[in-house]
């Protein structure tokens, strides 16, 4: 059998990053820069005022305080917004608000709370050294330098300094498209009744809800039956919007497995039994050079393979830090045994506080229930066979 290493260098050997493209800053957010951004204009563009107030000459106020105000005339009034910008002259005051431009040959603003709040002769009863409370043109940003580089995940932060600097577009590592397939006769949609035999479908929205946690877009979910022309024409549909195709279900060793018989004639896809349980059969190869990766059914096996060998490919092909799930050890709380030769991947409940871990729900891959309320995997390796309680295990963190 391939080990879980090996395979994971094969899926992740098959997706690739997209070429960079420049998109709106409104599209960008969580994804990573494919260039360094030069600012084209400085911050702040012009020397304004840091509080509201009374643009001054520091010189005309320095000897105001409580007990010895001094009275200037308010020769101007200036919004934030104004574009025209006046000059002040000695012996006078402009009434000035937060990030408005700063009158030519003012020196100083006097916060309003120092002052009577005049509009015509205002009392001042502080005084004010030289540049106090005055924002100067470009002590932020100088224009020509770069501001952010490639790499960088494009934040709140980013887009706000992005959007401050007048530019309409970055230029990103596109999200992967992802194609997620979900095959069997069984399956139904929800809300439909269901037949003796039939199933609700579940890998689709799931996998499709992890693909979009790992930072991918889903070109769609479609699931299919067991008929391999149709499967292979819904494919053919479907493979000029996609970068990864996912398939769940139809990779085992019985009867009706509609992938394997589509794929497995020579088309570029191999399947291969991995070294783990949950999620043995595995295959993965190209479709028209598109990466294909098919996933067992059993939906505890479908999403752990996904968390082993596909999400860490994924965000990586999209340039996106923490490709790896944290990996951390705790102390095992309770006896386990695992298959002698495979790596097992259990649903476990992790107390970070008390420095525990607890297998949760039967190792088998459709108990879905235990997954859902779990937090992290337990990773057992290939040569235990069992484990006792007190021995500290590695466990993925999967909050």
């Amino acid at each position: 059998m391939r080990s879980v290493e090996e395979h994971r260098r094969v899926v992740a050997g098959l997706i690739r990053p997209r070429p960079a493209v420049a998109v709106p800053i409104a599209d960008s957010l969580g994804l990573v820069l494919a260039a360094d951004v030069t600012a084209p204009v400085s911050l702040p563009g012009f020397d304004n005022s840091a509080m509201d107030g009374y643009a001054v000459l520091a010189d005309d106020v320095a000897g105001a305080g409580a007990d010895s105000p001094v009275l200037l005339p308010v020769a101007e009034d200036i919004p934030a917004g104004r574009t025209d910008i006046p000059t002040l002259l000695p012996g006078t005051a402009h009434r000035i608000m937060t990030g408005a431009p700063l009158p030519a040959g003012a020196t100083a603003v006097v916060p309003v709370e120092a002052t009577d709040g005049a509009v015509d002769t205002v009392t001042i009863r502080a005084a004010a050294r030289a540049g106090q409370h005055i924002r100067r043109a470009g002590e932020d940003v100088t224009a020509g330098t770069t501001v952010l580089r490639a790499g960088q995940v494009v934040t709140a932060a980013v887009l706000g300094l992005t959007a401050a600097l007048g530019l309409p577009e970055l230029t990103v590592v596109p999200r992967q498209r992802v194609l997620v397939v979900s095959t069997g006769t069984e399956l139904v949609g929800a809300g439909a009744p269901l037949l003796p035999g039939q199933i609700y479908e579940s890998n689709g929205v799931m996998l499709a809800a992890a693909v979009r946690d790992a930072g991918g877009e889903v070109a769609a979910a479609p699931m299919t039956g067991d008929d391999v022309d149709a499967f292979r024409a819904m494919l053919r549909r479907h493979l000029p919007d996609a970068d990864l195709i996912l398939t769940t279900g139809g990779v085992s060793a019985g009867a009706y497995e509609v992938v394997k018989d589509a794929l497995g004639g020579g088309d570029g896809v191999e399947f291969v039994k991995v070294a783990m349980q949950p999620g043995m059969p595995q295959g993965a190869g190209t479709l028209d050079g598109v990466p294909i990766i098919t996933l067992p059914g059993n939906p505890v096996s479908a999403l752990v393979s996904f968390e082993v060998f596909v999400r860490p490919a994924l965000r990586a092909a999209m340039g996106l830090p923490s490709t790896e799930r944290p990996r951390r050890t705790a102390v095992l709380t309770e006896d386990l045994t695992s298959p002698r030769g495979k790596r097992q991947f259990r649903r476990g409940v992790w107390d970070p506080d008390a420095d525990t871990v607890t297998g949760y729900g039967p190792p088998a891959s459709h108990h879905l229930r235990w997954l859902a309320s779990a937090n992290c995997l337990l990773e057992l390796d290939e040569d235990t066979a069992e484990v006792a309680a007190g021995t500290r295990v590695q466990v993925w963190d999967l909050r």
